[in-house]
């Protein structure tokens, strides 16, 4: 496989960025949820408006890792207000890690989590946060092996559909 490089996603990104992430979350999570809630995910979180809102807040980054010319996943981390909940404000969120299902098992997620680790070591964060659905084993199992710890646990909402996400936190 081809070397993996992870660069900033930058306003110019808008369109491939919202490409890349219909694609991973539907990759990720079609054959366990319904199309409406899906659709209504997707339509709500991954539109262009709502995608540039996130691209333009100084307390979020983007990253997008590429296998040469192809974008093959995607790390975006939250700092201070732009924080989906109020964990930590001294914390790192790691609010999203998808990769294209073509790509996985290639350890590029372990790079993008890599990448987050070290951007919160950079900026002196005392512990990284993120949630994780329950049924998603694969992803539990990727962060508990990377040392994080189940701590508490929110609801998230995909479409009409109430489900449980657990909060797993790496202390830095």
């Amino acid at each position: 496989m081809n070397p993996i490089e992870i660069r900033v996603a930058t306003i110019a990104d808008l369109d491939l960025l919202q490409k890349l992430s219909i694609k991973t979350f539907t990759e990720t999570f079609e054959a366990v949820n319904t199309a409406e809630n899906l659709a209504d995910y997707i339509k709500n979180s991954f539109n262009a408006k709502q995608l540039t809102k996130e691209l333009n807040n100084e307390n979020s980054q983007f990253y997008i890792a590429n296998s040469e010319t192809i974008a093959v996943g995607y790390l975006k981390i939250n700092f201070g207000d732009a924080q989906t909940e109020d964990i930590d404000g001294n914390a790192l969120e790691i609010h999203r890690i998808y990769v294209l299902q073509t790509f996985q098992n290639k350890n590029i997620g372990q790079l993008l989590l890599n990448k987050a680790i070290n951007t919160a070591k950079s900026n002196s964060t005392s512990n990284i946060w993120l949630g994780v659905w329950e049924k998603n084993h694969k992803a539990l199992q990727f962060y508990s092996k990377n040392g994080f710890v189940v701590f508490d646990k929110h609801i998230f909402t995909l479409g009409n559909d109430n489900q449980t996400d657990l909060l797993m936190q790496l202390v830095i």
